[in-house]
């Protein structure tokens, strides 16, 4: 074999690594949907409402988000080694604590502390992978990895229906016990260590960057119950987010060694793809945060049943990345971006069709075309953003377009939450004022005398206005996610043709793009 031919990172035991590596990366993507289907368990055994549950998601999400930016340089200061065996002991003690939780607070900060480990996980996972792979084995370990990493998402909901079914919702932080164990068993014996260097790192950028993220989801989360800016700390919160965001700005214009270069902002392909990085977070993550209490609440679904029903969703999306793979490769990916979102639109403009007695081929329907959409959304996005980059940058672009799609996710599951309570409220009162006692199956003056039954009636008939204003409630966040699909195609007149770098493997930009 020629010399070139030869991988960067030689191991002993080859197959026990990746089998570790990919074990961490599916542990991983499986704790983003994992606990979907549980949150209305959590949300009854912690006390907590059902737009303060979400946080449960939200915050998993901000911390992976927060943290990313960061994993280069302690990659350079500490090696994947030790970054490698310090998250999975950190994720696996995290879920531990997820599961012995005792209030919404407690599981909140261990869900930052397990966002903070998992973020590293999937980046160097695919280092690790092409790093211990020659340039012919590559597609073929990126499309294992893409395939790892698609299980999670797909696996999750199904796994934590059957454990909060059968066991107990914490159960879906427990079972990572056993995985996070033999995970860094492997790893420790079968990871080498890799050159260190030294690495100037940008603190008060990414200080900066977390602070204005973080003050905004305080904003989206906390504004409902604080009655927004009539409340002196959502003012403040509101401020401290905007002054970061303009600081931010300036800082990474003028620093010497800024987190991001600047040139690459100078890219109008990769600017516009960030902004689709971040829709597609925030329509993906959304979705997933509000249909199991869609489908527990509104429909009467088991957590399995509902975990068995946002399945379509991963598999539309795996299989289309399978057999049309090969196709989308000669398609202008302008073309492929806007069927993508015009699926996404249409996926969601169904499920705002939706009715509160339906059978569930509908909801089955809808996600095959969501999943379908996703994965044409996903991949071209990807050829955008750095069809017409410097390849010096790709490196600081990948991590930026995977901080923006975690942004866009925990804005998208704040925001969601926030309109469904929101429209909740006013749906509750709307219909409420035209219901009066002469829709009651009783006399409204004789209230006294069939005490017994009317309170049952009264109490029947306020059950039946919650249930529809909150259905309408879900439909119209599913309308307004489908509008902004639709209202982000226009961008596409504005990206510069470019074509595809040869050698670029779709798999591989596909195993980018699922992070």
């Amino acid at each position: 074999m020629p010399a070139i031919d030869v991988p960067a990172l030689v191991v002993r035991n080859r197959p026990l690594l990746l089998t570790g590596v990919m074990a961490a990366t599916i542990m991983q993507t499986l704790d983003s949907t994992i606990a979907n289907v549980a949150l209305p368990h959590m949300s009854a055994s912690l006390g907590a409402t059902r737009d303060t549950i979400t946080w449960v998601l939200t915050s998993y999400v901000l911390a992976s988000a927060v943290m990313l930016p960061l994993s280069g340089w302690l990659v350079d200061r500490v090696g994947i080694r030790t970054m490698m065996l310090v998250s999975v002991a950190l994720f696996t003690l995290a879920s531990m604590l997820c599961g012995v939780a005792q209030s919404i607070d407690q599981m909140v900060m261990f869900r930052i502390l397990q966002g903070l480990a998992g973020a590293f996980l999937g980046p160097l996972a695919q280092t690790v992978l092409l790093d211990t792979s020659t340039l012919a084995e590559r597609p073929k370990m990126m499309s294992i990895y893409t395939q790892g990493v698609m299980l999670g998402p797909i696996s999750g909901p199904i796994i934590g229906g059957y454990l909060t079914d059968n066991l107990n919702w914490r159960w879906v932080f427990y079972v990572n016990l056993p995985v996070g164990i033999i995970c860094f068993a492997l790893l420790l014996f079968n990871m080498p260590h890799t050159p260190r260097r030294e690495r100037k790192i940008d603190l008060l950028g990414w200080l900066l960057i977390a602070t204005a993220v973080s003050a905004l989801q305080l904003v989206l989360d906390r504004g409902q119950d604080r009655d927004w800016f009539s409340s002196p700390e959502i003012v403040i919160e509101a401020v401290l987010a905007a002054s970061c965001l303009w600081m931010t700005v300036v800082h990474l214009a003028t620093a010497r060694t800024p987190l991001f270069p600047m040139v690459i902002f100078r890219d109008r392909n990769f600017v516009i793809g960030l902004m689709f990085f971040g829709l597609m977070g925030l329509v993906m993550m959304s979705v997933m945060a509000l249909l199991p209490g869609l489908l527990q609440q509104i429909y009467g679904y088991s957590p399995l049943q509902s975990g068995l029903l946002l399945v379509p969703r991963g598999i539309g999306m795996l299989l289309s990345m399978v057999l049309f793979g090969r196709w989308t490769a000669r398609i202008d990916p302008r073309v492929q971006l806007a069927t993508g979102f015009a699926l996404l639109a249409l996926s969601l403009w169904l499920m705002a069709h939706w009715s509160v007695t339906m059978p569930r081929v509908p909801i089955i329907v809808s996600g095959v075309i969501q999943g379908v959409g996703l994965s044409f959304a996903f991949i071209p996005a990807n050829m955008i953003a750095f069809a017409t980059l410097n390849p010096r940058y790709r490196t600081d672009a990948s991590g930026l377009t995977m901080l923006m799609r975690n942004v866009g996710s925990s804005v998208g599951i704040a925001g969601a939450t926030l309109l469904l309570a929101r429209n909740v409220q006013i749906n509750h009162a709307e219909i409420g004022s035209h219901v009066s006692s002469a829709l009651m199956p009783f006399p409204g003056d004789m209230n006294s005398a069939f005490a017994p039954i009317s309170g049952v009636a009264l109490g029947y008939a306020d059950a039946l206005i919650n249930q529809q204003a909150a259905m309408i409630a879900y439909l119209d966040d599913f309308l307004v996610m489908s509008l902004a699909c639709l209202a982000v195609i226009p961008l596409l007149l504005l990206v510069r043709t470019g074509k595809r770098p040869a050698g670029v493997d779709v798999a591989a930009v596909a195993a980018e793009s699922a992070h």
